[in-house]
């Protein structure tokens, strides 16, 4: 089963999020042999994030939106779960530092971007300067508009600089955001996760949603496309991202480098 080409959003396609079902998993069941389907992707990407550390020819920045409550730490959590973290680096971006406030938008970002052979984790990205700043009027709208040529321009130097992007917006309803954040609520090691502005943010799911509309259709190149995963289901969301990753690293088609010595001529004392 390819996953990759089941979720990937169709180059130059105007998307429309009310067309993609968050419930959606392909007609997979949670139980045994999708854990073994898991535990065997974990696996391939490990083995990958080796090849890819050693080759160092190639790097790979895994972006990661979506609503609040999609699942984006977890995601990282679990699809990240066996790879070395001598080779993975994971940033989240938050408010705008006063430093990071007084660059441009995409200095903070570009500062981040994982070296070659190395594996970068985006928790939230330059996206939310064309998502949260939109919705909230925080920039004039000539501001913003200007924006998505400048991510298409820096994403497409990124690829040019061998850096493989893939950008997943997790897809959930409405309902499953309550939900979650009713189990946050309910659950004493979940509560810390609670703020005021995640219930504040809900009267804005529609502008949000017509934001990531098109940030995914004006933004989605075949160099660094977007991938919608249906993330209703935590353990469908977990693997969909899983195998999106391994088998794209798997594309790329790495080698070990020979080594830099004669082996034949070491002797050991």
């Amino acid at each position: 089963m390819n996953i990759r080409e089941q979720f990937l959003v169709p180059h130059k396609e105007k998307v429309k999020l009310s067309k993609y079902d968050p419930d959606d998993t392909l007609g997979l069941q949670k139980g045994a042999k999708v854990a073994h389907l898991l535990d065997k992707t974990l696996h391939n990407i490990d083995s990958m994030q080796y090849l890819l550390y050693a080759s160092k020819i190639h790097a790979v920045l895994v972006v990661l939106q979506g609503l609040d409550a999609a699942g984006k730490d977890g995601t990282i959590r679990h699809v990240m779960s066996g790879v070395s973290p001598q080779g993975c680096r994971v940033t989240s971006f938050k408010v705008p530092t006063p430093e990071e406030a007084s660059h441009d938008f995409l200095w903070r970002i570009h500062k981040a971007v994982p070296e070659k052979g190395e594996i970068g984790m985006f928790n939230r990205s330059h996206y939310e300067d064309v998502l949260v700043v939109r919705v909230h009027n925080l920039v004039p709208k000539d501001v913003w508009r200007q924006r998505y040529d400048q991510i298409n321009a820096f994403e497409d130097l990124l690829a040019q600089s061998n850096v493989k992007i893939l950008k997943f917006f997790l897809h959930i309803s409405k309902d499953e955001q309550k939900k979650r954040f009713e189990e946050r609520i309910e659950d004493p090691d979940k509560r810390w996760k609670i703020s005021e502005a995640d219930f504040a943010e809900r009267k804005y799911w529609d502008d949000y949603v017509d934001a990531y509309q098109e940030a995914l259709t004006r933004c989605n190149s075949k160099a660094s496309p977007w991938f919608i995963i249906p993330s209703n289901k935590k353990w469908f969301r977990n693997l969909a991202v899983s195998r999106i990753i391994g088998e794209t690293m798997d594309d790329l088609g790495m080698k070990f480098p020979k080594p830099t010595v004669d082996i034949k001529t070491l002797k050991w004392k």
